[in-house]
């Protein structure tokens, strides 16, 4: 076996557990992919080295992991030079994000995961319900009782008035 297919083995077999441990510790799903993404990117830039590891696991969960620590330090300093006005963020730091899509994601955010999941694959990737119902691996009953909700909530949540909107609202019964 050469060392890319060691790393894409390693991929397979590991990934998934990975950014869970990852996710866990950044609290951030896409940071977890992004660091589990470097750390594979890492193995395969020096796939021969990558084949003298003892657990492929172990040293792909170090090396995301320093990633994520090194990325935290750096967004601290980046705060902490924010916060004393060295440095000053630009106006709009995400570009094409209107207002409403920033409170869209917001509003998303507060959804219980499950209810978000079904949301965000129905109503944004477009998924039809059968197959939202085959990624999430339960019934399209349960999907379409999940998109209900999930619509319901959502729009108390970006109601005009904030009074009527509360984390409690979006409770997931499933």
């Amino acid at each position: 076996m050469d060392g890319v297919e060691a790393v894409h083995d390693a991929y397979r077999a590991h990934y998934r557990r990975l950014v869970g441990q990852l996710y866990a510790l950044t609290r951030d799903l896409s940071e977890a992919q992004d660091v589990v993404q470097e750390a594979y990117a890492r193995a395969l830039a020096r796939p021969a080295r990558f084949l003298e590891v003892q657990d492929p696991e172990k040293w792909l969960r170090t090396v995301a992991m320093n990633a994520a620590r090194t990325r935290y330090r750096r967004r601290w300093v980046l705060d902490r030079l924010l916060l004393a006005g060295r440095v000053h963020r630009p106006d709009e730091t995400v570009p094409g994000m209107s207002p409403d899509r920033v409170a869209l994601v917001e509003a998303l955010r507060r959804l219980p995961r499950r209810t978000r999941e079904a949301i965000v694959l129905h109503h944004i990737a477009d998924l039809p319900v059968d197959e939202v119902a085959a990624a999430l691996g339960v019934s399209a009953g349960t999907v379409k009782s999940r998109l209900s909700r999930g619509r319901a909530a959502l729009a108390r949540l970006l109601a005009d008035n904030p009074d009527t909107t509360t984390a409690e609202g979006a409770i997931d019964y499933a």
